[in-house]
């Protein structure tokens, strides 16, 4: 616990309602800035009747929403229901930039065909969790390509390049004498200005945000306002167990997944990580995760079961209750009980026989041959129930075929005659 959550201990529940929202808003938080200034804009929003305004910022790198991403958005849906309003900034302007936050080498940058392409698909996903009649869903854009030179060099003329080598991953590239572009020192003041911008009254972000979210509250203050509140959240590790989730190293749960391959991607990730998912992102009762971590280390209970638990409870959140009940069906019956799931898909191709590899693309198991032959010298594609050795092995299709790609993704595939 950190010297500033160790003080906001000691204001939690002492300010009457203010505190007990100071409470609900600082679970499972990692860090706040400041617990103080919170607390008195808790109260004025109270005594004023005025919501507070807070924002969340996202770059449309990759068109997928997972729950890496939830984690954040979860905590601005707890503000919705304490009666505060969202700006969630859709950084079709910074995106193009690329937020340089944890990288040791500069990050590619988007075009702006790819950022809006992305930016499509976000709204959709992430009223799963927010509440739209609570939200404003902004382009930056929209200001930030207003902005003349002359603004930007004032803009700029507000921090220190000494504060920006104060972030650690511009000091280790810059003593390492690895390529650190200008352009990367804009990126943090842009999002600050989308806060100057917005009057925003408490930004969040994961931890890896900490420098843009505090530069944010500095930049506020250059421009004679008062400083936004920054609340920081956990970083989600991916069904790897070892890596933050993302999309682009596929240890990723989209929001968009199917409800059997959200259940069973759950089911796949280590035990280690079963209580901080629960944690940050399902409304178990706490008391219950607590009954849940007490049973796995007293040997009470299996740890499949408490994953099945959670598996349900992620599926309900995103596709509903009769989805979840029959995702883990299909699970019990596959895994436990060894069957195959129902429904599974059936493609016809005109030809007699194919390479393992281009079959695997063809029938969209793979996104392309490399990834094809990955997976196979990885052991992880069956057909007919007997593992593939060889990408190159020619398959024949005369007659019907069961091809599987891990423990979830199974089509059955028809060829012409030979």
């Amino acid at each position: 616990m950190t010297a500033r959550s160790r003080k906001a201990e000691g204001l939690k529940g002492g300010a009457g309602e203010a505190g007990a929202q100071l409470e609900r808003l600082m679970e499972g938080a990692a860090d706040l800035v400041t617990p103080e200034d919170l607390l008195q804009k808790l109260e004025r929003s109270l005594r004023e009747g005025r919501p507070m305004r807070a924002k969340l910022g996202m770059d449309p790198s990759a068109p997928d929403v997972h729950l890496g991403h939830t984690v954040v958005l979860r905590k601005l849906r707890a503000l919705q229901d304490l009666g505060h309003e969202v700006d969630l900034v859709v950084g079709d302007f910074t995106g193009r930039i690329g937020d340089p936050s944890g990288l040791s080498e500069t990050r590619p940058q988007l075009t702006e065909e790819e950022v809006r392409k992305n930016a499509a698909t976000y709204a959709r996903q992430v009223f799963k969790v927010l509440d739209a009649g609570r939200t404003r869903l902004l382009y930056n854009a929209d200001w930030l390509g207003r902005l003349t030179f002359a603004e930007v060099v004032d803009l700029a003329s507000r921090h220190t390049v000494a504060r920006m080598l104060e972030r650690d991953d511009f000091r280790e590239r810059y003593q390492a004498g690895r390529p650190l572009g200008v352009h990367e020192f804009l990126y943090p003041l842009a999002q600050a200005y989308d806060s100057v911008h917005l009057r925003t009254d408490v930004e969040l972000g994961g931890t890896d945000q900490t420098f843009n979210l505090l530069c944010g509250r500095d930049i506020m203050r250059t421009y004679g306002l008062e400083p936004q509140v920054c609340l920081m959240m956990p970083l989600l590790e991916g069904t790897d167990g070892v890596r933050k989730m993302s999309k682009s190293i596929g240890n990723y749960i989209a929001v968009e997944d199917s409800p059997d391959e959200m259940y069973g991607k759950t089911m796949s990730i280590p035990d280690s990580l079963l209580l901080k998912y629960l944690e940050l992102l399902t409304d178990v009762p706490r008391p219950e995760i607590e009954r849940l971590r007490r049973g796995m280390e007293e040997g009470s209970l299996n740890p499949r079961d408490a994953k099945m638990r959670l598996a349900r409870e992620l599926v309900t959140t995103y596709h509903g209750p009769d989805a979840a009940r029959r995702a883990e069906g299909a699970f019990v019956r596959v895994f436990q009980a060894r069957e195959l799931p129902e429904d599974i898909p059936v493609r016809d191709l005109a030809r007699p026989a194919m390479e393992a590899a281009a079959l695997l693309v063809a029938l969209e198991l793979a996104p392309s041959r490399s990834e094809a032959r990955r997976l196979v010298q990885q052991g992880g594609v069956r057909i007919d129930g007997a593992r593939v050795e060889d990408p190159a092995a020619t398959v024949e299709l005369g007659h019907e075929r069961l091809v599987q790609v891990g423990k979830r993704r199974f089509v059955r595939v028809r060829g012409a005659a030979g």
